[in-house]
């Protein structure tokens, strides 16, 4: 049986084939918009040349982003709700190519590991700090 793709003229028409997990779906509470919010990232990256598996995570976790924000998600980190949303930092950092984890994301990666000083460095600082630790 072959499983859609999400390109374009891929419609969900029939819901007991959805339930029946014909598809592929990485998160099995995802709707169809989710899953086409999905494979369109994944497809873009991929066609700008990233691995496979890179490009589905992070199509994961953008989409499980969105839903958190637009509160799909049962249990959506503090991080995710505070944050500007993942279509509108894309349309931000889009011509500066990929920027790797933020600041905030870098301090709190020090603060699980217990790196002292963190709270006065910057973003390099502390990305050298989590990269030597």
């Amino acid at each position: 049986m072959a499983l859609p793709t999400g390109r374009a003229g891929v419609e969900w028409r029939n819901q007991a084939a959805f339930d029946r997990k014909e598809t592929r779906l990485p998160q099995r509470r995802w709707n169809t918009k989710r899953e086409r919010q999905y494979e369109h990232i994944r497809d873009g990256l991929e066609g700008r040349g990233e691995p496979t598996q890179k490009a589905e995570e992070i199509a994961a976790r953008t989409v499980n982003k969105a839903r958190a924000q637009s509160g799909e998600a049962a249990s959506p980190s503090a991080a995710s709700l505070e944050d500007i949303s993942p279509s509108r930092r894309g349309g931000l950092r889009s011509h500066r190519g990929p920027g790797g984890r933020t600041r905030r994301q870098l301090y709190e990666e020090a603060r699980r590991r217990g790196i002292r000083g963190r709270s006065t460095m910057n973003k390099a600082e502390l990305l050298r700090a989590v990269e030597g630790s």
